[in-house]
């Protein structure tokens, strides 16, 4: 028998090696993009509880952007911004400090659907990865993962943005 897998299955040698998790998330896309774009935001909606911090001041602006993220095993990593599209679209290019990055890539697009509602895609990218030290982690990213990660942004951006309508009506009646 030929090795035909059914949809969705795959072996160890043909790991999906472009992972996207993606959902409607009931707040704007300035709001999300915000919490995406400011590192020190990013360990408030991980996932994974793989991001421990980073340090204030490091507000993603251009490509070229390099931001430090410490993470919880205690190692740095330095981020090499490699896509943005202010309030739509970021990626980035992970290294260990000082180093190229080995090759693999986080993308976070932001499809505003209205004022209030924007389609959330999170991709992890590894088919450019040629870390061997790095493989079995990369292999291991399932979309669950990054669906955890994008259900945490999602559960934050409404809240704040839930509080932020709040805060504006009251302001409204006060007024």
């Amino acid at each position: 028998m030929l090795g035909v897998l059914p949809i969705g299955m795959t072996t160890p040698e043909h790991t999906q090696q472009v992972v996207t998790a993606q959902r409607q998330v009931a707040a704007g896309a300035d709001l999300i993009f915000g919490l995406v774009a400011d590192p020190a935001e990013q360990p408030r909606w991980d996932g994974n509880d793989n991001l421990a911090e980073a340090p204030a001041g490091q507000r993603v602006r251009a490509v070229g952007d390099v931001f430090v993220m410490r993470l919880t095993n205690g190692k740095d990593r330095e981020n090499h911004v490699v896509e943005l599209e202010e309030g739509r679209r970021i990626a980035w290019r992970p290294a260990s400090p000082g180093e190229e990055p080995a090759g693999h890539l986080w993308r976070w697009e932001l499809e505003p659907l209205d004022a209030t509602h924007t389609l959330v895609t999170h991709t992890y990218d590894w088919s450019e990865l040629r870390d061997e030290a790095r493989l079995a982690r990369a292999r291991a990213t399932t979309a669950d993962m990054l669906a955890a990660s994008v259900d945490r942004l999602a559960a934050l951006a409404e809240r704040l943005d839930a509080a932020a309508r709040h805060a504006a009506g009251e302001e409204e009646v006060a007024g």
